[in-house]
């Protein structure tokens, strides 16, 4: 790209994608609550989390209005009707939402293995039940540990996701965006119509809004056999990442449609003996409303706001001198991958790096299972083996692909997956910078994990203390993450963060997922905004990946240095026309967003 095709690269985005200028968006724009936040981490980490946690506010009278409504009862009822069928219930999304849809399929999954293991006699029921759910996410299951450039622009991706899971009619569709305009999450809801497949879209903006702004979103907002879940709650606690308060509400709103309509049918199909063999719980989902609203109080008490505040310091402190950070956990490692893998389109952090990347640079954060070895993670992690994508040129030809993916297909397929070193593999990349540390992460019962004494069996899961143990012998240093009702005596690690909140049973174990979602948002957010990668409450090293990102870096460009949306757009293509020559390691480590704005800054003053 020169920089007259540079130009007219910017002229062409104004004119010609106009479909992807989202700026009226509720979830593109700034909150209030937390104008200011960059600064006020700088000066007290605590505050700073108090401004992050007191967002969520926003959540509960959106969730009870939501529970009370003909929609969310008609989501109830249509999942309801699919198990009965014997069918699938599909979960799709995209970015935070797609690991949202893998997320609610594999907790079903471990669900209905639990519950085989209990009773003999109803392992066949729950070995059938466990198939009833898939997750389509953009990109395939790979886009779980690294986001797949410019995927979400095309409807025809979407389409082509869902005709390879061979849904049918009797199916059951719920779409997920936070944003409501996903091209490729549209394109899996016009796959589901036009094979008459029950159809549900959860999203995060005023459907009116949306109807009105996007023509994509119109075709099926306004197509009578969707039925519209509003979940719109206002602006993001940091604008646009939507990973954070829209991820957290869908949820809740799908979790528990899901789980009040598994209730009912497990009531139908299983006797109360054997209800009471697998140790089933049920919770309403108006139950479970105000066990969010007390989730929130306890997560925002002055003790947990200092744990977390000191977990921000902790990590600042390593990744400011260069280090790196593994996390080594068991049941939650879906939550932790998700946090993580998220940190990187949002804040320009390098991604996961797999074997084949010997020259490409560490990525901060890392997930490892010091249990199983890759292949034994892949399948713990997702319940079922992964499902990838390997579409061959003339399959992106026949879907309208531009040239350049055409020329130049993704490697994304599973054997791509497999260079990951998500298991108990050897890795030393994870210690080969200094500092380092290894993190057990744990959650309710298993915190018993470390409650014995190093080098000795116990504690109700000494083997997963010895693998912990015998994976970190090279580290420097072992920290722990536990979060729960109950602290244990730890003497394993140190330091230790405990998180003391109350997580009550569910099906899909919502509340351990809540509890875990929200302390992760939270501490890497306000952890980036101490590294500088944000600028009050705007994303300022957010990357360019995809349309939707190319809008938000223009708007937030043009925010943070007071220019029109046209000169910033210019300034960002002139940037990602420097960036070309630059080499692999530095794309992947500078944002084009920061570094336009430091850009203009020298130019406006004269240097």
């Amino acid at each position: 790209m020169t920089k007259e095709s540079a130009r007219q690269a910017a002229e062409h985005f104004l004119k010609n994608e106009t479909a992807f200028h989202l700026g009226e968006m509720l979830t593109e724009q700034s909150h209030p609550v937390t104008r200011g936040l960059s600064q006020v981490l700088e000066k007290e980490t605590a505050a700073g989390i108090d401004m992050l946690l007191r967002v969520d506010d926003d959540l509960p009278p959106v969730v009870a209005k939501v529970f009370a409504s003909e929609p969310f009862q008609k989501l109830r009822a249509d999942i309801l009707a699919t198990f009965r069928a014997g069918r699938r219930i599909f979960f799709s999304g995209c970015g935070a939402t797609g690991r949202l849809a893998i997320l609610l399929d594999a907790a079903h999954r471990r669900f209905c293995t639990k519950k085989a293991a209990l009773d003999a006699g109803a392992k066949p029921f729950f070995d059938r039940l466990k198939e009833q759910t898939f997750a389509i996410m953009t990109g395939g299951d790979f886009a779980l540990i690294r986001s797949v450039e410019s995927f979400e622009d095309f409807i025809a991706f979407g389409k082509r996701q869902m005709v390879d899971a061979k849904m049918n009619a009797d199916d059951c569709l719920v779409a997920i965006s936070e944003g409501g305009e996903t091209s490729s999450v549209i394109g899996t809801i016009h796959a589901a119509l036009e094979l008459g497949a029950k159809t549900s879209f959860l999203f995060n903006n005023p459907p009116e809004l949306m109807a009105r702004m996007v023509e994509r979103s119109r075709t099926v907002i306004e197509d009578a056999r969707v039925n519209v879940v509003n979940l719109a709650t206002g602006p993001m606690a940091i604008a646009g990442s939507t990973r954070m308060q829209a991820t957290t509400i869908e949820l809740l709103v799908a979790g528990f449609a899901f789980e009040s309509a598994l209730d009912e049918f497990l009531r139908e199909s299983l006797s109360e003996q054997t209800l009471q063999q697998i140790g089933y719980t049920f919770m309403a989902p108006e139950a479970g409303l105000d066990r969010f609203q007390t989730l929130l109080k306890e997560i925002r008490s002055e003790k947990n706001r200092t744990v977390l505040a000191a977990l921000t310091d902790f990590e600042h402190a390593i990744y400011a001198a260069s280090g790196l950070v593994t996390y080594f956990p068991d049941e939650y490692a879906l939550d932790i991958f998700t946090d993580t893998t998220e940190r990187s389109p949002t804040f320009k952090t390098p991604p996961f790096r797999s074997t084949l990347e010997t020259e490409a640079p560490v990525s901060w954060a890392f997930v490892k299972d010091p249990l199983r070895e890759a292949e034994a993670a892949w399948l713990h992690l997702l319940g079922r083996q992964p499902c990838c994508i390997q579409w061959t040129p003339d399959d992106y030809r026949s879907m309208g692909a531009p040239d350049r993916i055409v020329n130049n297909p993704p490697k994304i397929d599973r054997s791509i997956l497999e260079t990951y070193l998500i298991g108990c593999e050897p890795d030393p990349t994870r210690t080969g910078a200094r500092p380092n540390v290894a993190v057990a992460f744990l959650v309710g019962s298993e915190m018993e994990r470390l409650n014995a004494p190093a080098g000795e069996e116990g504690g109700g899961g000494g083997g997963g203390l010895k693998a912990f143990l015998d994976q970190t012998k090279t580290f420097e240093k072992r920290a722990a993450i536990l979060i729960g009702p109950k602290r244990p005596n730890v003497t394993v690690c140190d330091p230790v963060f405990f998180v003391e909140v109350d997580i009550p049973e569910t099906s899909l174990d919502l509340f351990a997922h809540l509890a875990m979602k929200i302390a992760l948002n939270n501490v890497s957010t306000a952890t980036m905004g101490k590294l500088g990668r944000l600028y009050g409450n705007w994303m300022a090293h957010v990357d360019a990946t995809n349309k939707k990102l190319i809008d938000r870096s223009i708007r937030i460009i043009s925010e943070l240095a007071n220019i029109d949306y046209k000169t910033a757009c210019d300034a960002l293509f002139e940037t990602i026309d420097e960036t070309a020559s630059w080499t692999e390691s530095k794309r992947k480590t500078v944002s084009p967003v920061a570094y336009t704005i430091e850009r203009l800054a020298k130019q406006s003053n004269g240097s």
